[in-house]
This record gives structure tokens, sequence and C-alpha cells, in this order.
């Protein structure tokens, strides 16, 4: 079957699920099942994907839904614990006091405490985190939804502690291609990885400053009264200083540091000097931005969950410190359980629910439930019981409430995350044809040529897109982007960090995540609205970067100092 013919068999599921999802306006509850039946007719049709292969990649989709339905029920739970409590009115009130302006929130909130909570866990948690966080203190469900996603770019690449850099584009290179290339040069792997991280971190420096002005203009441009985009840009020198406050020690860290700690650290530094600004009235501007009237805003921005200040139970004399402290224990423990220095990651880790060739195929499925952020997030809501002295009644209201929210999510991914692991899975059949999106990204590289840097972060897009993770994406395309700039005689460090920082910038489209982002704020059903809006952030990353890459390599003819020739 020829290549292009096969790469479009491979797309029709993504296509479909784009048309359904966003041209239709389809809930998401609607068009995957459709999309999965669709997938596993390609795959069984066209890739001689057997049956037996299907089920088993069902089986281990189930798994990964586990995982991530358990991250979203933690942190709905300790939402709604700090609903009843009161504690969120509290913190409501204290991002008023540093700054009414939603926009100075925006940046303060999304931009740098979701770098961290990206840089400390990843896999989705910020969004979890940061989107109901926003809906709790009066943002649109919508617009929280697409900021909570847009968080998911610049730091994700360096997420859950180079996560996706020490194991995706590690495990994805291993191979006698590397190692050859790695023996004439006398340099390790670790070496090459520090230059791919080395290279990633500038890239995304030089895009993602930009992060917090595209942040504050979309909100701007639509969710505000007067639909502007020059509301937000009013704030540019603000928004640069606090891009400039994460990504300049961000850069830094990669280049010198590793892969590790670019995100925690960037966070870490940017978050109290933007804060202190903000406090300073440094470059802000003296018109303060607001939403118009909750009781305007048009229906498609709400979804099923409020934070309504009536139910608002303030426990007596809760101070700030006492609100914030379930937050702040949930980061502690997140950065202590991703440090493989620290014994708690070992204790964590050690409980595992697996199951080893599935059906008697090469398809495995585990989970470690202790070592998921759902632990840590159910952790800080048991603690946020005691500190605010929450009496049952109120727990068990806060519980119910989660359970029910969890349902509607966990019908849709059912049916997502099996069309991903089959669309990954696919290449183990009998006709030795690659899986499904490598036939795709080949059939780009084909017929792109010398112009492949501008597509190769759109290629680690796609596997984001497809998986809802930047470290599968980089499991299934370093080797590809490797062997792409082997056959145009281009630097293979740069051209992984390509597709290494597009996957990051793919998270923020990628349907499970909206999904799972949607279910916190009880906005399930209008997925397609999100990734209508949050397609223009990753358009501009992908575009960014693939523009750098082509600018280095034609215009400055940057060559790959580590494997010279």
């Amino acid at each position: 079957m020829p290549l292009s013919l096969l790469a479009f068999l491979a797309f029709l599921p993504i296509l479909l699920a784009g048309i359904l999802l966003v041209g239709f306006r389809w809930p998401a509850k609607m068009a995957m099942p459709v999309v999965l039946g669709i997938t596993i007719v390609t795959a069984f049709f066209a890739w001689n994907f057997s049956a037996l292969h299907i089920v088993a990649s069902t089986i281990e989709g189930l798994f990964i839904t586990f995982d991530i339905l358990y991250i979203i029920f933690g942190a709905i739970l300790l939402l709604n614990l700090l609903k009843y409590s009161g504690g969120i009115k509290i913190i409501r009130e204290s991002f008023a006091e540093i700054s009414p302006d939603r926009r100075v929130q925006v940046i303060i909130i999304a931009w740098l405490f979701g770098s961290f909570l990206e840089g400390a866990a990843g896999f989705g948690t910020p969004a979890a985190i940061v989107a109901p966080l926003l809906l709790a203190l009066g943002y649109p469900a919508l617009a929280a939804v697409m900021l909570g996603l847009m968080v998911q770019s610049t730091a994700v690449t360096f997420g859950a502690v180079g996560t996706p850099i020490l194991i995706g584009v590690q495990a994805g290179l291993q191979g006698p291609e590397l190692e050859s290339q790695l023996a004439l040069a006398d340099a390790s792997l670790m070496d090459y990885l520090s230059v791919v991280t080395s290279h990633a971190a500038l890239l995304h420096a030089v895009t993602g400053t930009l992060m917090p002005t595209f942040m504050t203009v979309m909100m701007t441009r639509f969710f505000g009264k007067n639909r502007s985009w020059k509301e937000g840009l009013s704030i540019f020198p603000f928004a640069l200083f606090a891009g400039l406050a994460f990504t300049v020690p961000y850069a830094l860290t990669g280049v010198f540091l590793g892969p590790e700690f670019p995100s925690l650290l960037g966070a870490l530094v940017g978050l109290p000097v933007v804060m202190y600004a903000a406090n300073r009235g440094f470059l802000i501007p003296e018109k303060s931005w607001q939403f118009m009237p909750a009781g305007e805003w048009p229906s498609h921005w709400m979804g099923t969950m409020s934070v309504d200040p009536r139910q608002e139970n303030r426990t007596p004399d809760l101070s700030l410190a006492e609100a914030w402290l379930p937050y702040v224990l949930m980061a502690l423990l997140l950065v202590a359980s991703r440090l493989p220095q620290l014994p708690l990651k070992s204790f964590l880790s050690n409980v595992v629910i697996g199951w080893e060739q599935i059906m008697g195929t090469a398809i495995s499925a585990s989970s470690t439930p202790l070592y998921l952020p759902g632990t840590i997030l159910l952790m800080a809501g048991l603690f946020a019981v005691f500190i605010h002295r929450m009496n049952l009644s109120q727990v068990k209201a806060a519980f119910s409430e989660s359970a029910n929210m969890l349902l509607g999510a966990g019908f849709v991914l059912v049916f997502t995350i099996p069309m991903v692991r089959i669309y990954i899975n696919s290449g183990m059949n009998e006709l030795g044809l690659e899986s499904m999106p490598i036939v795709m990204a080949d059939w780009v590289a084909t017929n792109v040529g010398r112009i492949y840097p501008l597509f190769a972060s759109a290629i680690g897009a796609l596997g984001a897109f497809i998986a809802g993770s930047n470290t599968i994406s980089n499991l299934m395309f370093s080797l590809f982007q490797f062997g792409i700039a082997e056959n145009l005689s281009m630097p293979t460090t740069l051209m992984v960090a390509l597709g290494a920082v597009g996957a990051a910038a793919g998270n923020m489209i990628a349907i499970h995540n909206v999904v799972a982002a949607s279910a916190t704020v009880g906005y399930l059903g209008k997925e397609g609205d999100v990734m209508r809006l949050t397609i223009i952030p990753t358009l501009y990353y992908i575009l960014m970067v693939g523009i750098l890459g082509l600018i280095a390599i034609e215009v400055f003819h940057y060559t790959d100092l580590l494997m010279p020739g």
C-alpha cells in the first residue's frame, strides 16, 4: 500500500476527531466512541493489527485511564474541601489584595504557580489544579480550562523533574544508530541528552517568554466585555517581565544543570519576584481589568460546577497561612516524591499494580497508585480536613460532589485512552508496517525535504495530541527525528530538541488533557469550544519554534558540535 494512502488512513481518526469536536461541536462523550471505532477498523484492516492486540491495547488504556481519573479526583476533592471550609474564599481575597487585576492574577497563578506544578509533577497536574483554582477565584469555566491548558507548554519539556527528557528522549533514542555515533565521538548518552536539553531550554525560553502575554490577550479577547486584544496587550511590560522572570533562570538551569530542574527553579525564582513586583504595582497599568458581571456571561462560558460564596462556611479564625497550607503541603510532597535522592520516591513507587504481557502479547500495563499525584492531592485534602477543622457534613458534601463530577470524565476517557494505545501499538503487526503515528511523520519528512525543521516541532505536537503526553511523544518520535536529521545531514541534537519542544506545545490540544481539565471545572461536553481556543497558542508555539530551528540551520548553519560530521 502506498505511503500516502497509509498516512491518510492513519490521519483519518485524528481528522474525524477534529471535525466532530471542533467543527460540529460534538461533546467528547459522543465523538470519542466514534473515533475509537474508526481507529479499530483502520488498525485491523489496514495495519493487520490483530483483535488480540486491540483488546490488549484497550486494557492497557484502561490502566492509564485509572491513573488520570485518580489525579482528577484528587484535584477536585482538594478544591471542594477548601470550598466548604472557606479556605478558597480566603485565597481568593488574598489574590485580590496582591492585585484585583485579573490579568495579574492569571500570570501569577497560571503561568508561575502552574509552571511550578508542572516541574514537580507533570502529566496534566497543572491544569487539574490551576483550572479549578481559577474557577474558585471567579473566572468563567471555559477561561479557566483554556488558561490551565496554556500552562502546559513551556514548562512541560522539563516537567515531572525532567521525565520527558530522562525517560522519553533517552528511551526513545536508545539503539544502535545513536550508540555507534556516540562511540565515534567518544561521548556518552548523557552528554547527548545535555546538548538536547540546552537546545530545548533555549528554544522554550525564546518562545515561552511571550506566553504570559498570550494568556492575558486570549483572556481579554475572548472573555472581556469589549472582546479586545488591546486590553491584554496593555499589560505587556508586566507580562514580559513575568515571562523573563521564569525563562531566564529556566534557560540557565537547562544549559548548566540539566533537565531535572529548569521548570522548578524557573518558577521558584520567578514566583516571589513577580509577586513582589505586583504588590508594588511595578509595570502594572493604573486601570484594572475585570470580567463583566457573571450574570452577563454567555451560557457556553459556564460549566456545571461553581464555587458559590454561600456554600463557603468559613472556619472561624482561619488564617491566610492556614488556607494556603494544603496547597503548600501538596507542592512540597510533589517535589519530595519526585527527587531520586530522597527515599520517598522509592517507597511510593514500590506498590505496583500491573499485567505483564497482556493476553500473551508484548503489551504490558502497570500503575503505581501511591506515586501518582492523586495520592499527594488526597493527602493534602486529608490535611485540609484537620487544619481547617472541618465537620463531617462538610467532608461528605465535598466527597459526594467530587465523585459525581468524576463520572463524566471517566466515560469519555474509557474511549479516548484505548484509542491512543491502539494508535501507538499498531506497529506490532505481521505486515512489518511502522505504527500509525510514525507512518504519518514519515510521509511529512519524505515530502518536505530541507525545510523539515519547520515541521519537526509539529510532528512532536502531533504525538502529544494523540498520546496526551510529552514523554510518550518523545518515546515515539525521538529516534525518528534523529533519523530524519541524519538523512538530511542536519544536527541531530537540534532536531530531537525541536520535536521535544513541539511535544510540549501539543499538550495544549491533547484530547484527554482537554477532557481531564474540563472535568475539574464541570465543563465536560464542550471540549470542542476549548480546543478552538487552545489551538491558537499551540500554532504560535510550534510555528515559532519551527522558524527558530530553520533559521539556526539554514541561516546560521548550526552544526552539531557533539558529533561533527
